[in-house]
């Protein structure tokens, strides 16, 4: 089976526990996933199987969306409700909508994050929350990413006994995105400790909540051989790209790796040939023509 599954990750499973099982479902080990959910999120996941796993990174580039819950008054360890509890500061009245979008507004556009310590960021080859479970210093790396929006989806909920606002919103992002982080530096911008304590992811690789299985129907339909309803082919990851259509002569040459001679029309070219996408082909400015970027499918005659 080769494809791509929106899975619904539900809470308290980990992306990696999502995989496990589904490999046991679908009967293989190639099923990797193209973007990681904490625990306690739930929402798309997407599943590539098979030949699609060469898809991933497409995937993964693509934009996602979130919606959820931030909780001014108290900040913890992890940046969400699984952790130990830091800081807090009692809010004696709360915060105007628009002074809380004027700071969300503040969060959009390129900007560089440092990744929460508990996270599964590699530093030397080791996850960022082993450092932390070990209580070992250890200096996280600084990345890019890209806000498209952060705004609120609804009016935020004071409650004056325990001195805390609950506010929602929505937010488009670009991949390495955290979204835990960008909920305690809203607090910080408001002077306040925060904490995000409700995630879900809407929509990735263009797939949204709506389109999702959960891991129970989709065990079903494996044991009554009726996956297909629910396996989208590798091109979906692939669309933004424009497809270019192989002949037969051009096709022989390709499958063993060669140079594409075609006038430049894009950075990136997806190779079509006998209906399928086959692979994905670069620009290369120095010998003016395209070169591989990632292989596919070569299979002759599918």
């Amino acid at each position: 089976m080769d494809g791509i599954i929106p899975l619904y990750k539900p809470k308290g499973m980990t992306s990696s526990d999502c995989v496990r099982r589904c490999r046991g479902i679908l009967r293989t080990k190639r099923v990797g996933h193209s973007g990681t959910l904490d625990p306690n999120v739930d929402g798309v996941l997407l599943l590539c199987v098979g030949k699609a796993t060469k898809v991933v990174n497409y995937l993964m580039d693509s934009g996602k969306v979130y919606t959820g819950e931030i909780t001014l008054g108290f900040a913890t360890t992890t940046e969400d409700l699984d952790g130990e509890i830091i800081a807090a500061k009692h809010l004696r009245q709360p915060f105007s909508a628009a002074a809380i979008s004027e700071k969300m507004q503040l969060l959009t556009g390129e900007q560089i994050q440092i990744p929460p310590l508990y996270s599964a960021v590699k530093v030397n080859g080791r996850r960022l929350y082993d450092y932390a479970r070990a209580h070992q210093p250890v200096e996280r790396p600084k990345r890019k990413i890209n806000v498209q929006y952060f705004q609120q989806t609804k009016e935020s909920v004071f409650d004056s006994e325990k001195g805390q606002q609950k506010c929602y919103f929505e937010i488009g992002c670009g991949k390495g995105t955290y979204i835990r982080t960008l909920a305690t530096d809203l607090g910080r911008k408001l002077g306040v400790p925060a904490v995000m304590s409700q995630l879900t992811r809407q929509k990735s690789g263009g797939f949204e909540l709506a389109d999702t299985v959960s891991l129970q129907r989709l065990e079903r339909l494996a044991k009554q051989q009726r996956l297909t309803e629910v396996v989208f082919d590798w091109d979906t990851a692939l669309q933004k790209f424009e497809h270019y259509q192989l002949t037969g002569s051009e096709w022989q040459r390709i499958k063993n790796g060669a140079f594409l001679k075609a006038a430049h029309a894009a950075d990136k070219l997806v190779l079509v040939y006998a209906g399928k996408s086959r692979c994905v082909y670069r620009w290369h400015l120095e010998h003016q023509c395209y070169v591989p970027e990632q292989m596919i499918d070569l299979t002759e005659g599918n």
